[in-house]
């Protein structure tokens, strides 16, 4: 069953259904008057822009400076809702920068950063390790049967003695030469961990273009602290042919003349 309630006056006069009171009726004055026309234009505005509204929400009686003051409301609501869409756009920029970067990390992750990954790389590693100590052994070894056998061999005078230990020799150059293929096993490895960093590098080369390129990032990267002590401060190993900052043997010659 609905529900009616009373209407107060002022809805009654707004609706239309009660006349406005002059400014004769009772201690009603020009306040009141001026009130209600207010009101009216609230509700106007509040059902939608009637014929004769401008484009800025005001009606045509309005006075100049209402008419300026609202065009001037007006701009400043455009220039924030332009200053809103470039914002918008900056930050889908950096989502999509975000979004990107999280699947080149997932890639390294999944295919680089895993253990079953790193447990190949380092295993292929340590069987280069293991196999250079094991031929370097094995040369070491026949070099030093090569050197034991040329020296009896100068001895000797006895042809089947001098057959023996050339025969000896020529085991251990052959010996010295199935330890140098080595080399080529030791390639092999060397090259798939090399497939493997460069598959990392390619994908971090990739993140450092989304977010700028290597100049970007170095600008950012926190100055290099040399934190070596004693020896390891002063050693740096085998250097390349082209790298810089190291002396050269023309370099350690001038310092004894």
């Amino acid at each position: 069953m609905p529900v009616y309630r009373k209407r107060f006056r002022i809805e009654e006069v707004l609706m239309g259904d009660m006349p406005v009171p002059s400014a004769g009726d009772g201690d009603i004055g020009p306040m009141h008057s001026e009130i209600m026309a207010e009101l009216r234009a609230i509700r106007a505005q509040m059902a939608g822009p009637p014929r004769g509204v401008v484009a800025t929400g005001l009606g045509a009686e309005s006075s100049p400076r209402q008419v300026a003051d609202a065009q001037a409301l007006l701009e400043t609501y455009r220039a924030q809702i332009a200053q809103c869409e470039k914002l918008k756009v900056e930050l889908d920029l950096i989502y999509d920068a975000i979004n990107r970067t999280k699947r080149e990390i997932a890639v390294l992750h999944g295919k680089s950063f895993n253990g079953e990954e790193m447990a190949k790389v380092n295993g292929e590693l340590g069987a280069v390790v293991g196999g250079t100590e094991e031929a370097t052994q094995q040369i070491l070894e026949a070099a030093e049967s090569i050197d034991q056998a040329a020296t009896a061999l100068s001895k000797v005078t006895s042809p089947d003695q001098q057959k023996l230990l050339s025969e000896e020799i020529q085991e251990r150059v052959v010996s010295i030469f199935e330890a140098c293929n080595f080399q080529d096993l030791t390639g092999q490895r060397i090259s798939k961990v090399m497939a493997t960093m460069k598959f990392i590098e390619d994908h971090i080369t990739v993140m450092m273009d989304i977010w700028g390129g290597v100049d970007a990032i170095k600008a950012h990267a926190p100055p290099a602290v040399d934190t070596r002590e004693g020896d390891a401060r002063l050693l740096n190993g085998p250097r390349l042919e082209n790298d810089a900052g190291h002396a050269s043997q023309d370099d350690i010659d001038a310092l004894f003349d």
